[in-house]
């Protein structure tokens, strides 16, 4: 069954597949893992002046309520209310901290919980993998699997983007340039390869 490599492509029976060899494997397992970390049973927060990377590990007791302060857990769970506009000048920002820390409470641990349930179907369906060498297996998703692969993808982009500082609107000006040995590079270069299976598999739905 030949499949371009990288690349998601429709089932004729309705779903995505796509080729993926023993390195891609580990590499898409490894940041599921780590996004599975970082989102946590709870809420997990880095430890202040920690390394960025290492705070995919941190856990600590933050309620759901408390807006986080790593800009990547802020990117998978940004506040519901932004501050006021240029055209109205007469809204209190602690009126707006306080509606967001009530609508967290409401809503984050079903999000949180989604986002987990993405992760983990990811994780489960790369461990029914078997590539060998340089020959690449098949990944089938069906039925609620695409949509779950879609959202995972989804946040680990929104992770990477905010380990590497970078916005949609800069992105292509700045990613393409960074030279070879840019310690960048590499987180770079997967945040690129995500974001090609996101837009391929999309495009099967």
């Amino acid at each position: 069954m030949g499949r371009s490599a990288g690349m998601f492509e429709a089932l004729k029976g309705g779903g995505a597949a796509i080729a993926l060899d023993e390195v891609e494997v580990s590499i898409l397992r490894s940041l599921a893992v780590q996004l599975l970390e970082l989102i946590g049973p709870g809420a997990p927060e880095p430890d202040e002046g920690a390394d960025p990377l290492a705070a995919l590990f941190a856990e600590s007791g933050q309620k759901p309520v408390e807006r986080p302060s790593d800009p990547a857990l802020m990117r998978l769970f940004p506040d519901a209310y932004g501050g006021p506009g240029p055209e109205d000048r007469t809204v209190d920002p602690a009126e707006l901290a306080a509606r967001s820390a009530e609508f967290r409470r409401f809503t984050e641990n079903d999000l949180r919980s989604r986002k987990r349930e993405d992760a983990l179907a990811v994780v489960r369906s790369l461990d029914g993998l078997t590539p060998g060498g340089d020959d690449a297996a098949v990944l089938e998703l069906t039925g609620e699997l695409p949509l779950r692969w879609l959202g995972a993808l989804n946040d680990l982009r929104l992770t990477i983007a905010a380990r590497l500082d970078i916005t949609e609107d800069d992105e292509s000006a700045m990613l393409f340039r960074l030279p070879d040995d840019d310690p960048r590079k590499p987180m770079v270069m997967a945040y690129l390869w995500l974001g090609g299976l996101q837009e391929t598999l999309i495009e099967t739905l």
